[in-house]
């Protein structure tokens, strides 16, 4: 797999199926569309090419910054459409030059740049300056250009019958509802990053945590308490996840910190990936230290209790 951030750098020699959007977490709706797209490509001895953006076009266009608003970092995308098959990863960065671009220019420019075969798309999509590349379009330029023009959507339902979407995972994680959102990923919602110095409060009151300083665009569970995995390198480990601000201490800074379960080491500068398997509780304030560490008995108890049922 191939993961650029320019279309002009890719020179594609073998004809491709190409499928363009946001594809922001790679939920299982992305993810019946993706393998499909793959398979085809496969039978037709093509590429399969996914053409994404970063920022995310509503982000941009809203012209206000949107707090933690993805659910993948855009390596992690790419990482994630790669393990579906795909060949080459395309993250264009999307700005007003991008938005501004014609719609049969960018055709243009996907004709030259990926030796376009298929054009899978949503039966509502739209390319170019203010949506003028509709699917009529689309399909007028794929007679002159000789590629074809695939409608197609996101199926995927979950067991309400409703339709997997990322703007309904976001809302999943803000509400704390980390397991509906694990159902509509395929996986478990994951925060990754280096482990930093912080107050070391965990330590002196026996719960030791790893204080990770997680991307700060990326979504987070509603604060609370989780019960989850951490991996660091092949190991992996019970993790209870305090997600918030901390109240009993006055902590005021949002912060990712998991306490895993029958380990000590040192392992700050180290990168720790913490998976969310079970909102155990919401975050609250104690009255003493004495009711706090009695508390995360309790969490490191239902914890274990529950990793071990559900591993």
């Amino acid at each position: 797999m191939s993961h650029l951030y320019r279309l002009e750098d890719a020179q594609v020699a073998r004809p491709s199926l190409v499928t363009i959007g946001v594809f922001d977490g790679v939920h299982r709706g992305h993810q019946q569309l993706i393998t499909r797209l793959v398979a085809t490509a496969r039978q037709q001895r093509a590429l399969a090419v996914v053409l994404t953006f970063f920022p995310h076009p509503d982000v941009v266009l809203s012209g206000k910054p949107q707090e933690r608003y993805y659910l993948s970092h855009p390596d992690e995308r790419a990482a994630l459409l790669t393990g579906l098959g795909v060949d080459l990863v395309i993250t264009q960065t999307f700005d007003d030059q991008l938005r501004q671009i014609r719609a049969a220019d960018y055709v243009v420019n996907l004709h030259e740049h990926l030796n376009l075969r298929e054009l899978w798309v949503g039966a509502d999509f739209a390319l170019g300056y203010q949506r003028e590349g509709n699917v009529t379009f689309l399909r007028q330029q794929g007679e002159r250009y000789g590629f074809r023009v695939q409608t197609v959507d996101l199926v995927a339902q979950g067991a309400d019958g409703s339709i997997i979407s990322s703007s309904a995972v976001r809302a999943s994680l803000r509400a704390g509802q980390v397991r509906q959102a694990a159902q509509w990923l395929g996986r478990s919602y994951a925060l990754a990053g280096q482990v930093v110095h912080g107050d070391a409060r965990g330590r002196t009151i026996g719960f030791p945590t790893a204080n990770v300083a997680v991307w700060e665009e990326q979504v987070l569970p509603a604060y609370g308490v989780y019960a989850g995995w951490a991996t660091l390198g092949s190991e992996r480990f019970m993790a209870v996840t305090n997600v918030g601000v901390r109240p009993t201490f006055g902590g005021q800074q949002i912060r990712v910190e998991p306490h895993l379960l029958d380990f000590d080491r040192d392992i700050y500068g180290q990168t720790l990936r913490v998976t969310f398997e079970e909102r155990l509780r919401g975050e609250q304030r104690f009255n003493g230290l004495d009711a706090l560490k009695a508390q995360l008995a309790r969490d490191v108890q239902a914890a274990r209790a529950y990793l071990q049922a559900n591993s």
